[in-house]
């Protein structure tokens, strides 16, 4: 049975929105884009240290649409490579399938019945990237196995929170802690 883990950038102040690029996710109006690239975290020895194994990606349809118009088109970075190769479940209620990148496949029906069908059949884990309204669903359900957080130095006072106002609540228990050369916390939390 795999697990789901959830590998995600945060702000001090919780904000996962738009971390990648300006022009990357501006709805609410939301103007800080491209708030992770500079510390460049997700590549770090000390996040991909704090990683399983993985043995897929979970992806809600904004983070898979957003990487699919990214990734597949940067042929000269090896991470490229390992994305078109990576077997990637997406949650969506408005794709309908064939998906356009390679090795996706659209999850049918309820996202958390799916996912934790899934789960259970995958020798390997799930991580899931971005995608917030995913992991509140999955948090809702008790479905999430590991959270393995980049909590950048700043705070932007604005965005899309990764624990918002769902009215979820979640006790975690730290199990890892490491800090990258430019002040990145990797934080590993397992739900009590």
């Amino acid at each position: 049975m795999g697990k789901v883990v959830v590998f995600t950038n945060v702000t001090l102040d919780g904000v996962m929105q738009a971390p990648a690029r300006p022009d990357e996710d501006r709805r609410g109006g939301f103007e800080h884009g491209g708030w992770a690239a500079p510390y460049a975290a997700m590549q770090s020895r000390e996040a991909l240290a704090s990683l399983p194994p993985i043995g897929g990606l979970l992806l809600g349809r904004r983070t898979y649409e957003d990487f699919y118009a990214v990734w597949p088109q940067r042929k000269d970075d090896p991470l490229s490579a390992r994305l078109d190769n990576m077997q990637k479940y997406v949650a969506s209620t408005t794709l309908s399938e064939p998906l356009p990148w390679i090795n996706s496949t659209l999850l049918k029906g309820d996202a958390a019945q799916t996912v934790a069908g899934l789960k259970a059949q995958q020798e390997g884990d799930l991580m899931v990237l971005g995608s917030g309204q995913l992991i509140q669903s999955l948090m809702q359900h008790h479905l999430i196995d590991l959270y393995v957080l980049l909590i950048h130095p700043l705070v932007l006072g604005s965005g899309h929170r990764l624990f918002g106002d769902s009215g979820v609540s979640a006790t975690l228990h730290l199990i890892d802690a490491k800090a990258t050369p430019n002040g990145v916390v990797v934080a590993t939390y397992q739900p009590a």
